[in-house]
């Protein structure tokens, strides 16, 4: 199977710390390197969608601060610092090439939730169709992982941009040629793979930690951004971003980085439930299961048990095997577990229906996260 680029349309870039980083703060050389290759794209008619790290570095930088930042306070401070120097750096790049570009700062929430994802989505859509670079960071200065409001890492937050915005191609660029099966660093007989088929655990064994006094992302992390995208049916390729034009060569079908093949696409509704985090979980007995793969929906008298608190729209697991969105929110579910709907009153009814969710609100996750 080779690689098929020549259809793509929208893609998301992810540019790492390190890579745009100096001693002294920003690498403009490299910042300019970057944008000249998005301008690129653009002339070839893709839109762009820019994920770029460096926030917290900058900010760190600019306080003098010499070793990594881990408190919490001090790293979201870093980040408030950090991010208007982030933004001026890549305005004044762009502006060579007569292009715009935009802000956007996100948390786990507002990609949770789908009437803020739907506004956020159609922000988007409208900024490329102006022609617009949205530069989309992490909401640093909000985010904190404890409260579960972070992402946890820009390759996995790229993951997620790519997948709920119907990209089809995502490029994390990095300091490393892409995936190999041995540290390359450590073992002079690693291989680099060009071409992944698919994630498994001996493709995930293959990466490693974090690297980088300012960075949260080490190889491993990008794989699990790559299964994300994938899964999602949005291909991903993870190249050195030290390559002179990169991106182009790319496009233009050179076997650069490893390229990781796309499972079969979904509907933007299934991606967006595929990448949302679950908010409770419903439990069902094996005839539901069995109904539920068969295309069926789901009926109170096949739930046994309800995990969490949640609403009605809201996105749970199912069992373990699969992520939904049902009708009716936890303490409803909850009385009619177990009744066929006969035993229902109309009046725990949302119209005529007792359906919990139907198959259009499902996604199975055998080969997912």
């Amino acid at each position: 199977m080779g690689r098929d680029i020549s259809k793509v349309h929208r893609a998301v870039v992810k540019v790492g710390t390190n890579l745009i980083s100096s001693k002294n703060g920003i690498d403009n050389a490299r910042i300019d390197q970057v944008v000249d290759d998005i301008a690129g794209l653009r002339e070839r008619g893709v839109q762009v969608l820019l994920v770029s790290s460096g926030a917290i570095g900058l900010g760190a930088k600019e306080l003098k601060r010499t070793t990594a930042v881990r408190q919490v306070a001090l790293r979201q401070a870093c980040a408030s610092i950090g991010q208007p120097l982030l933004m001026s750096h890549y305005r004044e790049a762009f502006e060579k090439h007569s292009l715009i570009c935009s802000q956007i700062l996100l948390t786990r929430s507002d990609m949770n939730q789908r009437k803020t994802f739907v506004n956020l989505k159609n922000s988007i859509d409208t900024l490329l169709e102006l022609g617009v670079i949205p530069i989309i960071n992490e909401n640093d200065v909000v985010s904190i992982a404890e409260i579960g409001t972070a992402f946890g890492d820009n390759d996995r937050l790229s993951a997620f941009v790519a997948s709920k915005i119907d990209a089809d191609l995502l490029v994390i660029l990095t300091d490393i040629a892409g995936l190999y099966d041995k540290d390359p660093h450590l073992h002079s007989d690693a291989k680099l793979l060009s071409d992944v088929v698919s994630i498994d655990e001996t493709i995930l064994s293959y990466g490693g930690g974090t690297s980088g006094a300012f960075s949260t992302g080490g190889m491993r992390t990008k794989l699990l951004a790559a299964k994300i995208a994938t899964f999602a049916g949005c291909a991903t390729v993870i190249a050195s971003g030290y390559e002179e034009r990169v991106l182009q060569r790319i496009f233009d079908g050179e076997t650069l980085g490893t390229y990781f093949h796309p499972q079969e696409g979904m509907k933007q509704r299934q991606r967006w439930i595929i990448n949302t985090a679950p908010e409770g979980t419903i439990w069902i007995d094996d005839g539901a299961v069995a109904a539920l793969r068969a295309h069926k929906s789901l009926l109170p008298s096949g739930v046994v048990a309800v995990e969490g608190v949640f609403h009605g729209g809201d996105v749970v697991m199912v069992n373990k095997i699969a992520k939904a969105v049902p009708y009716y929110n936890s303490t409803e579910i909850l009385k009619m577990a177990g009744h066929q709907g006969r035993d229902i009153p109309s009046n725990a009814r949302k119209g005529k229906s007792v359906v919990l969710f139907r198959p259009e609100d499902i996604v199975f996750l055998d080969n997912g996260q």
